[in-house]
């Protein structure tokens, strides 16, 4: 049986960003664009009448921003939400991370790329991409000192490189290649290791590594 496709709504206040968006997307198999904002606000109406799986999101527009879009549509449970950011704009990655954000891929990313977060984001895994990852580390440690680090001396040395890997941004795919093991185990991995350190998203375990001094 063929899986739904993943439905997507892209919020991006240039016409011809969303046309190139939707191109790319709808290309793929099983990937449908049901819908279309150019400001926040519209972004959050739009969600609440679609259901999309994936919000693909600009974080400057006029009006509401993304990171107030993607706030309320993260606590109103209307979907996922992948951050599309440049390098420059470090303070709004933070803000979209604080908001809920649960992806991060550079606008210059071409259409695999894209299409593979939006799929690993609906499936829930998340995906930052390792140049965000280093831009939001710097962010986060130009502006706060590291927080307190859980205690990780219950974790098995596997474990512990997992969490070395995520905080270099690697994908499941790198991760995998990185520890010669399957996607499917490496996801696993992740999985569980995100589990007992009680934490939501790939992001927070990369923020936790920086802590930790394990990058």
């Amino acid at each position: 049986m063929t899986p739904p496709a993943v439905r997507v709504l892209l919020a991006d206040d240039h016409a011809a960003v969303r046309a190139g968006l939707r191109m790319l997307l709808e290309a793929a198999e099983g990937v449908s664009v049901v819908g279309e904002a150019a400001d926040g606000a519209t972004a959050v109406t739009q969600a609440r009448a679609l259901a999309p799986d994936v919000v693909v999101m600009d974080l400057r527009m006029p009006g509401t921003d993304g990171i107030a879009a993607t706030r309320e549509i993260v606590a109103a449970g209307l979907g996922d939400v992948l951050v599309l950011t440049t390098f420059d704009l470090d303070d709004l990655v933070l803000g979209a991370l604080r908001a809920g954000a649960a992806g991060f891929l550079l606008k210059t990313a071409d259409g695999p790329t894209l299409v593979d977060a939006v799929r690993r984001v609906a499936a829930g895994e998340g995906v930052v991409a390792p140049e965000v990852v280093r831009t939001l580390l710097g962010a986060v440690a130009a502006v706060t000192p590291p927080a307190p680090v859980p205690d990780l001396s219950g974790l098995t040395a596997r474990e512990v490189e997992v969490l070395r890997c995520l905080g270099e941004g690697l994908s499941n795919a790198d991760l995998a290649r990185r520890l010669a093991i399957s996607p499917l185990t490496a996801k696993t991995h992740v999985s569980r290791l995100l589990a007992k350190l009680g934490l939501s998203s790939r992001t927070r375990a990369a923020l936790l590594a920086r802590d930790a001094g394990l990058v």
